[in-house]
């Protein structure tokens, strides 16, 4: 039976002032400065009771109604719980009483059973990562030893995804930042096997792809899940104090480049022109060949005409043959043959021969102009 002052208790008395007493003598007195009663339990119950029903629609306690808002409200709750949702750009894993499922999860929504069920999400979008900044702030992470023993500043960057989201989760802690410091020491290694030439302009590619493959491989080692897709060298440059001297090997070299892309230009010239010249001079003389064979031949071919001709008319022929043989040898000859003898009117006293001879030269021209 609750505790009462009203109708006595274990101490058997009613109020502060009464006798009786009880096993002690005295009940229990109220607060002080005034003879107020302790708070009533059932009272304070039945007042929460009230309180209950006016706030619960109907008022009669926890109807069916009330009992389906609250089944509702769970499975809602339930649901909300169970169900995710997985982006275009992520993959999702689902963990058993903490242990990883076979299954990944892609895009859409997916269900699994809260709470023993938990879910795991992993971005697979391509993710980048800058390393050094070459003349910019005191970041010295780019300043590395070449194999030469120079010193370069390198800004680069990685570029890499997730193509296994359970490996990427829960093998390594920080695989971001796995991926920074790995890169970094295998870009270290990399430049300091080679001369600094290669890393500022002869080899550049070579250079990203070899930091690409250790990348790849170590990540590979520690199965983070993760592949690097590039290296990208963005910016390299020479130490601030030492800017000024490689500027200057920079611009001999370049001025040397000049001068033997010059040479090389004059000996194209100079060569193509032999060349040209050569390849004239044996046209020329494949020309030449070729009339002086033709020549022999069309010779050969007049002599064996002539030889037809001599065999036909052995007599005419001789003596053709010998007035044209006289014609030739007399024709350019400077002697006047007289002849004696006969009805001629014999030698005269003065014959101009320089005037004959004149005459017999310009005589061809002549009977040529009044032909034309």
């Amino acid at each position: 039976m609750p505790w009462n002052n009203q109708s006595g208790g274990p101490w058997g008395g009613g109020n502060n002032n009464g006798g009786g007493g009880g096993p002690w003598g005295q009940g229990p007195s109220g607060p002080r400065g005034g003879g107020n009663q302790p708070p009533d339990l059932e009272d304070i119950i039945r007042k929460g009771q009230e309180r209950l029903k006016q706030a619960i629609p109907g008022g009669s306690g926890f109807s069916p109604l009330v009992l389906g808002v609250i089944l509702l409200a769970a499975i809602a709750l339930y649901g909300f719980k169970s169900v995710y949702t997985i982006q275009p750009d992520e993959l999702g894993i689902e963990l058993r009483f903490g242990k990883p499922k076979d299954e990944v999860s892609g895009p859409g929504l997916h269900f699994h059973w809260w709470p023993i069920e938990t879910y795991e999400v992993a971005n697979i979008r391509e993710n980048q990562i800058n390393i050094g900044s070459v003349g910019r702030g005191t970041n010295t992470s780019g300043l590395m030893l070449s194999g030469d023993q120079n010193i370069v500043d390198l800004a680069f960057s990685v570029l890499y995804q997730v193509t296994d989201p359970e490996a990427y989760l829960f093998n390594a802690r920080e695989p971001d930042e796995l991926v920074r410091q790995i890169a970094e020491s295998a870009m270290r290694e990399v430049v300091g096997r080679r001369p600094a030439q290669d890393v500022f302009r002869d080899d550049r590619a070579g250079v990203a792809e070899q930091v690409r493959n250790i990348v790849q491989e170590t990540l590979g080692e520690y199965r983070t899940g993760l592949t690097v897709n590039a290296v990208n060298i963005e910016d390299v440059a020479p130490p601030g104090p030492v800017a000024d001297a490689f500027d200057e090997v920079q611009r001999a070299e370049q001025d040397e480049d000049r001068f033997i892309e010059e040479a090389n230009r004059y000996s194209n010239r100079i060569l193509g022109a032999a060349r040209g010249e050569a390849a004239q001079i044996r046209e020329d003389a494949a020309a030449y060949k070729n009339r002086i064979v033709e020549e022999a031949k069309g010779e050969a071919q007049r002599f064996i005409s002539v030889f037809d001709e001599y065999n036909k008319a052995p007599e005419v022929t001789r003596k053709r043959l010998f007035l044209e043989t006289m014609e030739k040898v007399l024709g350019g000859s400077d002697k006047v043959i007289i002849e004696q003898g006969g009805s001629g009117p014999g030698v005269v006293p003065y014959l101009p021969l320089p005037e004959i001879q004149k005459r017999a030269k310009t005589a061809p021209e002549t009977s040529e102009g009044a032909s034309q």
